[in-house]
């Protein structure tokens, strides 16, 4: 059913809920949102479900390994609502089954249709299936983390990690979502993702490291260095103990998908191993991007291309 058959419907919320289920990823939670607010803001004509569909959608954003059960209140205080609006969007949540509440606890926790969900998303969208063996081949030339990164809406989410064996101190990939301006993927999205992530990336400038983009200016530059170059990276901003080093991977519908990226202990990061992991990025950026029915657009190539001839002669030069 087209968007624009809804225009003239009274949809109830769980039944809204279930069409939204049906034809959206499952393998992030919190894509079920950016379906849902893409959806409301460009065809709906209707009554103001689709605010409260957003909303109640939202909730299910709150759950990860870090908080796998959330009581009501504690909810309440996470999403900032009242007590009997947040009960309202949980129940509609239930009947959809997308949540469920913990018999012996109370506490709300993901329901058995997100499992359905993500195993129907990887079944006829295998991107984490794509990426496994670039991302082995990257960890293993390179000699340290690689991971894939997914855009959707205005978040960068992991998608995929590999440790390289060949160090024993190495990045740990424990996050579940990137900082738009203080990540080397992050940079990438900017730099060649929607123009509306830079505001959403201004209005959060939040400092982690002292390396960190914490104002508009210092911003702009790094992301007019990732376009120029083609390369994101990310100098000890996000962790005083990690570089990181992303290029940009492109999906069916030839827009940015993600990134794929080398997070490197710093202490043993050199001009010799950014080359090498600048030639290693392209190659497993290439082989992502074909894997997920794209191409990378010339332009990028061009970049890189350029890139890699400065950095060889430079290398040279010394």
């Amino acid at each position: 059913m087209a968007v624009t058959d809804f225009a003239n419907l009274d949809i109830s919320l769980s039944l809204l809920s279930v069409h939204i289920v049906n034809h959206c990823y499952g393998k992030k939670v919190a894509l079920l949102i950016n379906l849902c607010q893409t959806f409301f803001e460009v065809s709906w004509k209707g009554p103001l479900h689709l605010s409260s569909a957003a909303k109640t959608l939202e909730l299910l954003t709150y759950f990860s390994t870090t908080w796998p059960e959330i009581g009501l209140s504690q909810l309440c205080k996470m999403a900032m609502r009242d007590k009997a609006t947040t009960y309202r969007h949980l129940q509609a949540l239930e009947e959809t089954g997308l949540i469920e509440q913990n018999p012996m606890t109370k506490q709300y926790r993901l329901g058995p249709a997100i499992l359905q969900l993500a195993q129907t998303r990887e079944a006829t969208v295998p991107r984490k299936l794509g990426v496994q063996a670039p991302l082995f081949e990257l960890a293993n030339a390179t000699g340290e983390t690689s991971h894939v990164t997914v855009l959707s809406g205005t978040i960068v989410y992991e998608l995929a990690s590999c440790d390289s064996p060949k160090h024993g101190t190495r990045a740990i990939i424990d996050i579940e979502t990137f900082p738009l301006h203080a990540t080397a993927s992050g940079l990438c999205a900017l730099a060649f993702g929607p123009e509306k992530l830079v505001e959403v990336a201004l209005g959060n400038l939040h400092q982690f490291t002292t390396n960190t983009a914490t104002t508009p200016q210092d911003l702009n530059a790094a992301i007019q260095s990732t376009r120029s170059t083609g390369f994101g990276r990310a100098n000890r901003s996000y962790e005083d103990e990690i570089q990181g080093m992303s290029v940009p991977v492109y999906d069916q519908t030839g827009h940015l998908a993600g990134a794929v990226s080398v997070a490197s202990v710093a202490a043993r990061y050199t001009p010799e191993l950014e080359r090498i992991i600048q030639n290693e990025l392209v190659i497993a950026a290439r082989q992502i991007s074909k894997n997920w029915g794209g191409t990378v657009p010339s332009n990028i190539e061009a970049l890189w291309a350029k890139s890699l001839t400065t950095a060889n002669v430079l290398e040279t030069a010394s």
